[in-house]
């Protein structure tokens, strides 16, 4: 079932899966329906567009997916990336909304262009370490923003730490009917998420708040609440090309956004479960499905959608067969907006509000992965510390970009300093071992062995010169043979020949002589098209190490003997 064809799962449907996808999809529809309530809250759009966006997020990834079990809708961290573009365009209210669509319908052409161009390596320029710290201070935002909803106060600036210092200096004016409902409301989902974790927290909490909202009149004791909410669903409407024209560069950042955050998520949980059960995704299929979803949601006045790894977890636990149970869980969605939305009109903004952060926090906040990482990597760790602080101090988008501009600057830097390792001989073996960790292995007088890890092109052709220079010629024993281990070498670029070229030149001028061991193919067609093959000879190209150390040290007349005598890595 490769999912090629829109719905092409359903000409082997059979009647047994039904009942598991109907109750997996209605199941599924009682997490997505109040998260989607509380993910439109953070996007700072009307509620009921958090239902239209899931509705067809659900729909059409049913149609398009290639998964068996992925759960598409709105998500805390889309939810967020939304929010600033809404933020940082400095629209009114009014048209919120409207910059919401433009960005999902960004991100839905972006996910069609990453399947037609085969883009999706665009999306490992944004580390594990990045991902992990933007989320954390996402969530750290959203809960920022949140807090007043729960005391009943204000709280505006620039970024999240003078919105905090604001929401501090209000607390003084607090409504306390609106805290005790807050305070409440998250001592209820907290409560539920830790003792009765299989219980829909979230569906407890709405249901609750409203049924409370009613007894209690909360609207008339000051309590706020999210408004009337319009019952069906609203007919299609593209956001105006005034809007977009006016606010493109917030739009097509926010779109992007949302691709590289969207992309990474799909491909990773669609494979896990492809993996668990057995069978094969198409990553270009689920790009086009995700891209649809997108759209589809876009043009509905929804917000961005994507894979959701709690929704999905749940459709797989209760039992999904198909995509069918993604299309049950969009129609449950859809009877909901026909038949109960109006109910949601007294839901207290305190209760959303618990919704949120409860999501954010248990949904973005990866303590775990922070701890691995300042455990295994500093400077990964760090790099997400410095991502969190630039979400805080410069908001969300700004966030994104500086997210980038860290996972790139540290690919140039690891790329920019390969590993160049002095080789010894494991005795009695054929092995090679850095000499560094091994000190003990055979090395020959007069040949250095080398081993060179990463590609050889324009960045790093000159540390391969300046290595030679530093481990040969200044060399305290003389050096007469050179070995370089290829093995590790899977590029190399015209300046990368060039630099092998000038090697050989080096050792002809200081009478020693080059071989490469275990040199690629496309390598070596790059070697011989430069002439640095036919300046070597084809004699100076070895299968493996031990081969060029043998003929290294016949042709220098040592007979292969080892000196015992480790030579410094230093020298």
């Amino acid at each position: 079932m490769s999912g090629r064809r829109i719905g092409s799962w359903i000409a082997g449907y059979g009647k047994g899966d039904l009942r598991f996808d109907l109750i997996a999809g209605v199941t599924v529809s009682a997490l997505v329906i109040p998260k989607a309530l509380g993910y439109a809250g953070i996007a700072l759009i009307p509620i009921e567009n958090g239902l239209y966006a899931a509705a067809a997020g659900a729909l059409l990834y049913g149609m398009f997916g290639s998964s068996r079990q992925i759960s598409t809708g709105p998500s805390s961290a889309l939810a967020a990336v939304a929010a600033a573009a809404v933020v940082t365009s400095g629209v009114p209210a009014d048209d919120a909304a409207a910059v919401v669509a433009a960005v999902t319908l960004g991100s839905g052409l972006l996910f069609l262009a990453l399947a037609v161009f085969k883009l999706g390596w665009i999306s490992r320029f944004l580390s594990k370490a990045v991902i992990t710290g933007f989320l954390f201070g996402a969530a750290i935002e959203v809960v920022v923003g949140e807090l007043p909803k729960i005391t009943g106060t204000g709280g505006s600036g620039e970024n999240a730490w003078r919105r905090f210092v604001d929401w501090i200096d209000g607390v003084g004016a607090l409504d306390a009917t609106t805290l005790w409902v807050g305070v409440v409301a998250l001592g209820v989902i907290l409560a539920l998420r830790f003792m009765v974790p299989k219980l829909p927290g979230a569906l407890v909490l709405v249901v609750g708040g409203l049924i409370a909202s009613v007894v209690f009149d909360l609207g008339d004791r000051g309590v706020a609440t999210v408004g009337e909410v319009p019952r069906g669903m609203p007919s299609p409407e593209l956001p105006s090309l005034e809007l977009i024209g006016d606010h493109y560069e917030t739009i097509a950042v926010a779109s992007i956004a949302l691709l590289l955050i969207g992309f990474s998520q799909t491909a990773g949980d669609a494979r896990m479960f492809a993996n668990r059960h057995g069978y094969r995704i198409d990553i270009g299929q689920e790009s086009v499905a995700q891209g649809v979803a997108n759209l589809g949601a876009g043009a509905f006045q929804g917000m961005p959608v994507s894979t959701s790894l709690s929704a999905s977890s749940l459709n797989d636990a209760a039992g999904a067969r198909t995509q069918m149970a993604s299309v049950i869980t969009g129609v449950v969605v859809v009877a909901t907006l026909f038949a109960f939305a109006p109910l949601f009109s007294d839901l207290p903004k305190a209760v959303l509000a618990a919704i949120i952060i409860d999501a954010v926090v248990f949904g973005m906040m990866d303590v775990v992965e922070m701890r691995r990482l300042r455990r295994v990597s500093r400077f990964d760790f760090w790099i997400a510390v410095a991502a969190i602080l630039g979400v805080l101090s410069a908001g969300v988008l700004a966030g994104v970009v500086i997210g980038v501009a860290l996972s790139l600057g540290w690919l140039v830097y690891v790329n920019a300093r390969p590993t160049i390792t002095e080789l010894g001989r494991e005795p009695g073996t054929t092995a090679f071992r850095p000499l560094e960790q091994h000190p003990d292995g055979e090395t020959f007088d007069g040949i250095c062995v080398l081993r060179f890890e990463g590609g050889l092109y324009y960045v790093t052709a000159e540390v391969l010169d300046d290595r030679l220079r530093d481990s040969v010629l200044t060399a305290e024993t003389p050096v007469r043979q050179v070995v370089i281990d290829f093995g590790g070498v899977n590029f190399i670029d015209s300046q990368g020949s060039a630099e092998i070229n000038r090697a050989i030149s080096l050792g002809e001028a200081n009478d020693i002589e080059l071989r490469l061991a275990r040199v690629n193919p496309e390598v070596r067609a790059v070697l011989s098209v430069d002439g640095a093959e036919d300046r070597l000879g084809g004699d100076h190209f070895h299968a493996n190490l031990d081969e060029a150390v043998a003929a290294a040290a016949k042709n220098d007349g040592s007979d292969h003997r080892p000196c015992f005598t480790v030579r410094s890595t230093d020298a």
